[in-house]
């Protein structure tokens, strides 16, 4: 495997004070258990990454600490305010803080590009409209789309509209971004310029961005942090440096997802694909 470079060894020091506490959360749906007694922290200005199996609870994990699903038990904590306690009201004045990218991008297709990204801060704030245009712009520079502002969704790739989705998570300058899966269904050479974006976004504003993925390529470039999560116990199996797990994990399952190794029929180890 190429020889790559850790994140971590990267970025001066940071703030050790958490921006989002999830603690002891417990997430059922009907009789079947998602996630059971899950904590973890999320520090300031960090790319922090949910990995695991598929079905093993990462996006419902990112659903909860977003308030788009309450706990069966436990809490969720942004800037020290428990949301899982808060009101709509209350809840709907923190996730204006939030920026969030869905894996489908969730655009508005009989709108505008430009449309698309005005749209929060039309429904959030008083900003006059030729304002709201001048913003427009800019957060679509920032993200290489300046000057398709009047582009319609079904104009634009599958990278584009990852980048659009983008632009409008940033309208309303947030404190966090979320992701899930940024990567899905790109090519190799979109998904890098994507990891790119990402990592210029961070380092230069100094958002903190949490992020569901299970694309290891990009879990290695971005992240400061992975926790990953085990669709057996459904618990956390392991946290810390992405590439510190893959060299020096001993527990063998966690070894061999970041290694991307198969059991073989005599119960061996394989590279998958290699």
């Amino acid at each position: 495997m190429a020889n790559q470079t850790s994140r971590s060894g990267e970025q001066g020091p940071r703030d050790d004070e958490p921006v989002i506490r999830v603690e002891n959360l417990v997430a059922r749906f009907g009789e079947k258990t998602i996630l059971e007694d899950v904590s973890c922290t999320v520090r300031k200005g960090e790319v922090f990454v949910i990995v695991g199996g598929s079905g093993c609870g990462k996006t419902t994990l990112l659903r909860h600490m977003i308030g788009l699903l309450k706990p069966t038990s436990g809490r969720v904590y942004i800037d020290g305010e428990d949301i899982t306690a808060l009101d709509e009201d209350g809840l709907r004045r923190v996730q204006q803080k939030l920026g969030v990218t869905f894996q489908a991008g969730a655009l508005f297709g009989s709108l505008t590009l430009g449309q698309n990204v005005a749209l929060p801060m039309e429904e959030y704030t008083d900003l006059p409209a030729d304002t709201i245009d001048l913003l427009v712009r800019i957060k679509l520079d920032m993200v290489s789309l300046g000057g398709f502002e009047d582009f319609m969704i079904s104009e634009l790739s599958g990278g584009m509209k990852k980048r659009a989705a983008l632009a409008r998570a940033m309208a309303l300058d947030p404190s966090i971004l979320f992701f899930d899966e940024p990567s899905a269904g790109l090519d190799p050479i979109t998904s890098a310029e994507l990891d790119a974006l990402i990592v210029q976004i961070n380092k230069s504003l100094g958002t903190t961005m949490v992020v569901v993925s299970h694309e290891l390529p990009s879990v290695f470039t971005i992240a400061d942090r992975v926790i990953m999560l085990d669709g057996k116990s459904h618990k956390i199996v392991a946290e810390g440096d992405p590439l510190e797990l893959r060299d020096h994990s001993t527990d063998p399952m966690v070894h061999a997802f970041f290694n991307r190794e198969v059991s073989t029929p005599s119960g061996e180890q394989s590279a998958d694909g290699i």
